[in-house]
């Protein structure tokens, strides 16, 4: 590349950078959004995994400190490859001028966050720093977010209770009867959420093998996917009535281990897509499994009422984010798809994972730039809408 591309590349990557961003899933906490020390930082559960696998013992925070901070630099360098391993770099590197390199770079660090989460200004200047508008909840208690210029859009979360209706209506002597009180009790919820303002719900599900167009009248000898699904049909319902979205996170399951883990079903949205079909609300489908990338961007392309959300939990990576962004260009208009979840749990973390995802939305539109495929505008337009538009428009939302 001559000199004058590079300089192109390099301003293009900066417009990139300075997009907004609306991150749509976090699990930050109003009042303590910032770390509190080095380890909440460096004991974030996806780094903290790949530490594990490099040697870091799972009660590290048990050990004295001296003997933690040499397990953890050679934890550290021997996963210098991995993902997490270069976003904790540069959050340490870009948000508090700290290269990880020995023991006593750990102490400054851990002064350093210890001096920050006392700033009542710190989480906005973190946000401000990828230019993150407005971050989503899923508690309500977590909504408030104490220095910041807005407060949390909340989306709750109502998969406990889904789960809790499954499970009292699959034991009830009277499962009509007791099916009956479940969809009341779920009526009277979105009826309470859309009072106070709400855009609408999110849930996860397990896994699942009925399927969305075969409705059942629930009744003696009906299985728990069957009332499952049953419930689903009655949230499409009242969530296309009350004019609210279904925010559905899909892939992880726990059913074959105690450890959560991705299941890649070939099937797992083709089986709920009678839903989509029969229901006017909006839909956002959220995975964490590889091969069901390509399917929630076939049902979003079907189906005018579906839309792609971000990546989460094992699809956070540079090539399922590569290989997403290419079945999405090339099949639905931006504004159709949104790409950050950041599953963060404090604002630091937030910060570096949409730093890593701003960096390969970059890297990809500009080789689908040089290919010929797209013009710059484009470009800039379809990053403008995957990164902050698309959700903003869903949620209802202001720039």
């Amino acid at each position: 590349m001559n000199t004058e591309m590079r300089h192109v590349k390099e301003a293009f990557e900066e417009r990139i950078m300075q997009l907004p961003v609306l991150d749509t899933h976090t699990h930050l906490v109003g009042d303590r959004l910032c770390a509190s020390d080095f380890w909440e930082i460096a004991h974030y559960f996806w780094l903290f995994r790949e530490l594990q696998a490099a040697g870091y013992p799972a009660n590290a925070m048990e050990l004295p400190e001296d003997i933690r901070i040499a397990a953890f630099l050679e934890a550290y360098h021997g996963s210098r490859n991995t993902m997490m391993n270069v976003v904790l770099t540069q959050i340490f590197k870009n948000l508090y001028g700290i290269e990880i390199s020995d023991a006593a770079s750990v102490r400054k660090a851990d002064a350093a966050v210890k001096e920050t989460a006392q700033s009542a200004t710190w989480a906005q200047e973190v946000a401000d720093r990828m230019n993150v508008s407005r971050f989503v909840v899923n508690i309500p208690e977590h909504a408030e977010f104490q220095g910041m210029r807005e407060n949390a859009i909340l989306i709750p979360r109502i998969d406990g209770k889904l789960g809790g209706w499954v499970k009292e209506v699959e034991l009830s002597h009277n499962p009509a009867e007791a099916f009956a009180q479940a969809r009341e009790k779920l009526k009277q919820l979105l009826d309470e959420y859309k009072e106070a303002g709400y855009v609408g719900i999110m849930t996860t599900l397990p896994s699942y093998e009925t399927r969305a167009n075969r409705k059942v009248v629930i009744g003696q000898g009906s299985t728990k996917d069957e009332i499952l699904m049953m419930l689903l049909h009655e949230l499409g319902s009242a969530a296309e009535q009350r004019g609210l979205l279904i925010q559905l996170f899909l892939g992880v399951e726990r059913s074959w281990c105690g450890t959560a883990t991705p299941v890649n079903d070939p099937a797992r949205i083709l089986k709920l897509s009678a839903l989509f079909e029969a229901y006017a609300c909006t839909f956002e489908l959220v995975v964490a499994s590889e091969l069901n990338n390509l399917d929630i961007v076939q049902a979003a392309w079907n189906f005018p009422n579906v839309h792609v959300g971000g990546h989460w939990w094992f699809n956070f990576r540079a090539s399922t984010y590569r290989d997403s962004m290419q079945y999405r260009l090339e099949a639905l208009p931006a504004i159709k798809s949104s790409l950050i979840v950041s599953d963060a749990r404090c604002m630091e973390w937030s910060y570096g994972k949409i730093l890593l995802v701003k960096r390969i939305v970059s890297d990809f539109l500009w080789g689908q730039i040089e290919a010929g495929w797209i013009e710059y505008d484009t470009a800039l337009f379809v990053a403008e809408n995957w990164l902050h538009s698309s959700a903003a428009k869903r949620y209802g939302v202001a720039r």
